[in-house]
């Protein structure tokens, strides 16, 4: 990348501007919630206990690059909420929110004073997001929750892989990812709902298992009315065919789709084989996914001779639907990535600069604003404090004597 970085602009305004969110989840779900909302001008205030929070624990080179990510746009707090004065200061900051953010196992909040009922009796306007692995009630809701037992537990590892091998779980954290995403705009419509007068405040149950499971789309329709489970096809796919990854001549892989007869029509001829789309083995989608080791061997023999480059070249200009393989080395090199600036490098403190994904979605009247790099632990504990009322002396208490 040749531009110059971002600046921060703490005096930057979004569209969700004058919206207070308190986050006191930890790790990567609630703080991908909070991201998309602090990402649009949302005032996001992460309360932290004295550890931090352990997505900083997430080290990679010596440097918390996970919270340099996913803290932006944040404010930090550092409260040890076992303490009856830090208690005191986050039930005061629970009363100017607009938005709570939680992810403890079900029943915690309860046990720490601040159930729902008891929130919302006292901020009838208060939106409280509520995350956990299996959703507040159920036979799992008490069970711990980590993405990794949902991703198996959804269906979606069970699809994961090759036939002949054991299913495989996504290497990052997708779960999380998606809820994350979903609760972001849950609050959305929540806040819409508070804006018409048509609810005020309420409590979003929000399991990391039911969006992930939604990823799986009709599976379950399937099953009941075929009462066939997927298998694993590794790259390949149950719904349509060609699809799949292929090697080039030159060891690199390029990912081909002929989801619709008309493309598929047109990878045949490009491969020399235009038969193929009146064979009655291949003429129909259903037929080329019924025969799909067939369909793919004869697309991999093409590519098998040409080198990944030339062949995306000549698939492109035919009007095949097919893109490389890209590990980040290729993506940070990619013309396409820099000039649309699908990762962009912002101002950092320990590294002078850092890319990081951008802003989404792309808004033309209200984007996001880049306001805040990712706060030191507790580095706005007071100033938020006594943004809420709390006077000196109580501040001074609540951080026993830190000048910070």
């Amino acid at each position: 990348m040749t531009k110059e970085p971002k600046s921060f602009d703490a005096a930057a305004k979004g569209p969700l501007d004058g919206i207070r969110v308190v986050d006191l989840s930890r790790l990567v779900a609630g703080n991908m919630l909070s991201l998309q909302l602090g990402d649009f001008g949302a005032d996001v205030i992460k309360v932290e206990p004295p550890v931090g929070d352990p997505l900083r624990d997430w080290r990679d080179g010596g440097s918390s690059l996970y919270w340099k990510t996913y803290g932006r746009n944040k404010r930090s707090v550092m409260l040890n909420l076992r303490e009856p004065a830090a208690m005191g200061a986050m039930l005061k900051l629970l009363d100017t929110a607009d938005v709570f953010i939680e992810n403890f196992r079900p029943g915690t909040l309860e046990e720490m004073g601040m159930a729902p009922e008891t929130l919302l009796a006292s901020n009838p306007d208060l939106i409280v997001v509520r995350i956990s692995g299996f959703g507040q009630t159920g036979p799992y809701a008490t069970l711990p929750g980590f993405g990794t037992l949902v991703e198996a537990m959804s269906g979606f590892a069970a699809r994961t892989g090759f036939p002949d091998r054991e299913p495989v779980l996504p290497p990052l954290a997708l779960a999380d990812m998606i809820a994350g995403i979903y609760g972001s705009s849950a609050v959305s419509m929540a806040l819409l709902a508070r804006q018409r007068g048509t609810a005020r405040g309420q409590v979003i149950d929000l399991s990391l298992l039911e969006p992930m499971f939604s990823v799986l789309g009709p599976e379950a329709a399937i099953y009941k009315t075929t009462g066939k489970i997927k298998e694993r096809v590794g790259s390949g796919s149950n719904t349509t065919s060609p699809r799949n990854v292929y090697r080039c001549a030159d060891g690199k892989y390029v990912a081909l789709s002929g989801s619709t007869q008309a493309v598929a029509k047109r990878i045949f001829e490009i491969i020399g084989r235009p038969e193929m789309i009146t064979d009655p083995r291949f003429a129909t989608n259903t037929d080329r996914v019924r025969n799909r080791p067939l369909v793919d061997e004869a697309v991999s023999a093409w590519f098998a001779t040409r080198e990944r480059d030339d062949a995306l070249d000549v698939m492109r200009r035919a009007g095949a639907t097919v893109g490389p393989v890209y590990n980040i080395a290729d993506a940070f090199s990619d013309a396409h990535f820099i000039e649309r600036e699908v990762f962009t490098e912002v101002e950092d403190r320990e590294h002078g600069s850092l890319p990081m994904h951008n802003i989404l979605p792309r808004m033309s009247a209200t984007p996001g604003v880049w306001r805040n790099p990712a706060p030191a632990l507790g580095e706005n504990t007071r100033d938020v404090l006594n943004e809420v009322g709390l006077s000196t002396d109580e501040i001074d208490l609540i951080m026993g004597g830190r000048t910070e």
